[in-house]
């Protein structure tokens, strides 16, 4: 797994040189999200999120300081687009599961059937 997990000190302080840092730490986190969801690691995946939206909430607030140039802009679309293609093959592979999940739950009241 190469997505943090948890943002030190000194990793901050290394995004603050470059936004594009988070969105490359976002896609790599995806990337390993993608990755648990091939493999049906859904708590893998929950984590990952985890990681991403703190690293999210850092780039919102490193973003307002930071304005980006034409070159970073562009990069920051091309992985944005690779982001986007890997939260959609998420999406696509839990369906199925949260499909049978809502099934389990709604259609039984019975707890011992929904272990």
């Amino acid at each position: 797994m190469n997505a943090p997990e948890l943002i030190s000190v000194a990793e901050e302080e290394l995004f603050q040189g470059s936004l594009l840092s988070y969105y490359e730490a976002i896609e790599s986190a995806s990337q390993d999200m993608l990755n648990a969801a091939r493999s049906g690691d859904w708590d893998t995946v929950v984590k990952l999120e985890g990681a991403c939206a703190v690293l999210i909430a850092q780039l919102k607030h490193a973003s307002d300081e930071h304005p980006m140039g034409a070159d970073e802009l562009a990069l920051k679309t091309r992985i944005m687009q690779r982001i986007l293609v890997n939260d959609a093959e998420i999406r696509n592979l839990a369906e199925p599961w949260i499909n049978d999940l809502s099934r389990m739950m709604g259609s039984s009241t019975d707890p011992h059937k929904m272990h």
